[in-house]
């Protein structure tokens, strides 16, 4: 056996997962746009081409949620970050039992979604939810709101939950980021004559810099992703008020049976973030394995 061909005999194991895994499904659901795929009518499977995009457009729910899922994706993102770096900040500090309360700040991110949206789910319920007895008992309410019920506050009550669940992952890597910064470029800036703000300015700020996109940019994709809290939470209810472009597409395939329109839907929510990703890439000036 040639040498050349050696190292991708060993790397065809992980090529061959990853292809059934990733590449198998990407392409399945591009073809899927271009079908009529309805399980109901099992006798045609006819091609299509645009027709599900242009369904798409004509659809009077497809724009609504959309501008929904940027509220339900930048809502919970911004917050998730704020809390979460200031969390770092105060995780990266030497006092007493640090690893214990890491552990527990953390935890959020080892629940499952689904259980996520299951324990807020009761916290929310109109009638037993300790979020009605809690407000109640500090004088904010006067009487029991059913907040998965109600359109105003269906969708902040889900964000909510999922703003809970993601300051774990951005303390996680924020923190990693911060312990990775040398203690001599905050003593050669002391020595300068930097104070406290100015080394975060100059010095923290620039060296967490990739590792910040880089969380930012997953959590805005896992984010815009996720239906498992809100489907739990609400199903996407009601009146539509808690639904994003995910778990539309979601009730679309499983509910309505209609694998084509899904398809397409899939497709322009996988053409949305790659745009997403390079558009932040370039803003940010963002390199590969570079510290800016």
């Amino acid at each position: 056996m040639s040498n050349a061909l050696f190292p991708y005999l060993l790397l065809a194991p992980s090529l061959i997962f990853l292809s059934i895994l990733i590449f198998y499904p990407l392409i399945r659901g591009f073809h899927l746009s271009t079908l009529h795929y309805v399980l109901t009518d099992p006798l045609n499977r006819d091609f299509v081409g645009l027709s599900n995009f242009a369904k798409m457009i004509e659809d009077p729910y497809f724009l609504p949620l959309l501008k929904q899922s940027a509220v339900w994706v930048t809502t919970s993102v911004f917050f998730q970050f704020v809390l979460g770096f200031a969390l770092a900040l105060l995780l990266n500090e030497e006092f007493f039992a640090r690893g214990i309360y890491r552990a527990i700040i953390l935890s959020p991110w080892a629940v499952a979604p689904v259980v996520v949206g299951i324990i807020w789910m009761w916290m929310f319920h109109g009638q037993i939810g300790v979020i009605n007895d809690l407000l109640m008992r500090l004088g904010i309410i006067r009487e029991r709101v059913p907040w998965l019920a109600r359109i105003e506050t269906a969708l902040p009550s889900v964000i909510f939950a999922n703003i809970w669940r993601g300051i774990a992952f951005f303390a996680i890597m924020l923190v990693a980021a911060l312990q990775s910064i040398p203690i001599e470029l905050y003593e050669a800036a002391g020595i300068d004559g930097a104070g406290a703000f100015k080394k975060f300015r100059y010095v923290t700020l620039p060296m967490i810099k990739p590792m910040v996109v880089v969380s930012v940019l997953l959590r805005v994709i896992w984010t815009f992703n996720s239906m498992d809290i809100i489907y739990v939470m609400t199903e996407g209810g009601p009146a539509f008020s808690s639904n994003t472009l995910a778990t539309y597409t979601f009730l679309i395939a499983y509910k309505h049976l209609d694998f084509g329109y899904a398809g397409a839907l899939s497709v322009f929510i996988f053409i949305l973030l790659i745009v997403f990703t390079i558009v932040m890439f370039r803003t940010t000036g963002f390199e590969e394995g570079a510290v800016l």
